[in-house]
């Protein structure tokens, strides 16, 4: 399920004179190795009357070289480009077995081609700094490069700079902060000291507002938008050249189209090229880009448009107004789901009834609701359905409150919570049963002691396989296994605990009115 984008990238330039052009270099066509699958490109130059060469570069990006053979009172470039936007997994790359721990050496065969990607500037005082911080110990390459890329982002702080050029690493390093060009080229230049091959990348960064907002992290852009943008790729035998941007901090994604990448950024702006002119002339300049969502097909996280909801909640409205007037009372069930965000693949989520961290987690969900919702509501844990097949009836965390805001509980310090062991034990159970059976006008001997059943329990132990015992119990059911051995730790002559029938009759007589 994808989203397609298009991009609209405007570049104009009005000249207060005729002006003669120089041969225009323009590399604003996506690069053949983007992930990213253009679905359509189109790019359109006036004024008209020019000649136009496409080729391929040395390092295989396209470029198209204009001629204007007559002066020129305007340059125009527009760029239209659909894009599909599905997310790819950036990490999804295989890595030659020679190479999957840094550091590493290229084969020979590829050495002498990378050169060019290899050769580094010399490294200046801040640079060598840099670099002697970059832990040299045998690591996976990924997670060296990773922490690398990393590294920089930290040590950069990303501005945006109208200049044109490129800063120096020394100047970034110094002044802690840059463009996305001028840490890519502090990034390339980092890699190629510690012996990688890599180049300077120019392109399209695309980035959508997400539909569902993260929990545990940024969530991104609010807006769509786009831009040009620079990032960095290093070549790694088995993977090719895998994206980095220092910008962010990751690795690059479905949002980066490149259009160029060479070894050094002289060869990588998106437009090159300088005009003649009679004295000085003024010069305007316009620039704009502009992204816009031309398809979108259902996802899980958007399953239907903005017009279908609308549609949606406007029939729903009508639903609504039909139950009101036929006097129709709808009950919600009692078991909303939630699903933990630290360990959602785990058993007790997805399968399992019971597990190690469910019911402590329902027990802090219910505190945060009554927080927020009703605050001096009354938190009842009860047991809830019974399914068959399973051995117990399952629980139930329940919150009640008045809608006048009265409390109906007042200390919930007095609700003992999931997570703490407050060490009590039978005793304290039968005391505070009796205690409660003296509030309730009833006499405290009505509070009995409850107890497992040993004749089943005796069973249940025959039937038994001979390697198993109920102290290491091996049953495939983690809850019978609980069970099993907490039973039998307890011992079958301990209460389990206590019970307090009520009836009006067990009462005092001065207890209650007639």
């Amino acid at each position: 399920m994808a989203i397609y984008a298009s991009i609209y990238h405007l570049t104009h330039y009005r000249y207060d004179r005729p002006v003669t052009l120089g041969p225009q270099i323009i590399r604003l066509r996506p690069a053949p190795q983007s992930r990213t699958k253009v679905i359509s490109h189109s790019l359109k130059v006036s004024p008209g009357g020019h000649f136009v060469n496409h080729q391929q570069d040395p390092y295989g990006n396209w470029v198209a070289r204009f001629v204007f053979p007559e002066p020129v009172r305007e340059f125009k470039i527009e760029v239209d480009l659909v894009a599909d936007m599905s997310v790819y997994n950036p990490f999804d790359f295989f890595v030659e077995e020679s190479a999957e721990h840094y550091p590493f050496d290229y084969p020979l065969d590829l050495a002498e081609d990378l050169v060019i990607y290899r050769t580094p500037e010399p490294a200046g005082p801040l640079l060598q700094k840099f670099l002697d911080g970059v832990p040299r110990d045998k690591v996976r390459v990924v997670d060296f490069l990773v922490g690398l890329n990393m590294q920089v982002n930290r040590a950069v702080n990303y501005t945006i700079r109208m200049e044109p050029g490129v800063q120096a690493p020394e100047q970034t390093l110094d002044i802690k902060s840059g463009s996305c060009r001028d840490s890519s080229w502090l990034l390339v230049q980092a890699l190629r000291h510690l012996g990688f091959a890599a180049r300077f990348v120019s392109g399209y960064l695309i980035q959508l507002s997400p539909d569902v907002k993260s929990l545990d992290g940024p969530s991104g852009t609010e807006v769509d938008f786009t831009d040009l943008h620079a990032w960095v790729e290093v070549y790694l035998p088995g993977a090719g050249w895998v994206g980095m941007d220092p910008t962010s901090g990751l690795l690059t994604g479905e949002s980066h189209i490149p259009l160029a990448a060479t070894p050094h950024y002289r060869n990588a702006a998106p437009i090159s090229g300088g005009f003649a002119a009679s004295g000085t002339p003024k010069v305007e300049f316009d620039f704009d880009m502009q992204v816009k969502r031309v398809a979108e097909h259902p996802r899980i996280t958007k399953p239907f448009s903005d017009e279908a909801w609308a549609r949606l909640n406007t029939m729903g409205r009508k639903v609504d107004e039909v139950l009101k007037q036929e006097d129709v009372r709808l009950t919600m069930g009692g078991e909303p789901t939630f699903v933990s965000i630290d360990d959602f693949e785990g058993a007790e989520w997805n399968t399992a009834a019971v597990g190690p961290t469910k019911r402590d987690l329902a027990d802090q969900l219910i505190r945060r609701l009554r927080t927020r919702f009703a605050p001096g509501g009354f938190l009842h844990y009860g047991q809830g359905k019974w399914y068959p097949g399973e051995s117990l009836p399952r629980w139930t965390f329940s919150l009640f409150w008045r809608r006048d805001g009265v409390p109906v509980w007042k200390n919930p310090e007095l609700v003992a919570q999931e997570a703490e062991d407050y060490k009590s034990t039978a005793e304290d159970a039968g005391r505070f049963m009796e205690s409660f059976a003296e509030k309730l006008g009833i006499a405290p001997d009505h509070a009995q002691p409850a107890y497992e059943d040993p004749a089943e329990w005796i069973l249940k132990e025959a039937n038994l396989p001979p390697n198993v015992s109920p102290e290491n119990s091996k049953l495939k059911d983690a809850e019978e296994r609980s069970r099993f051995a907490r039973v039998f730790a307890r011992g079958l002559t301990e209460p389990s605990g206590f019970v307090l029938p009520i009836q009006r009759w067990q009462s005092r007589a001065s207890s209650f009115g007639p």
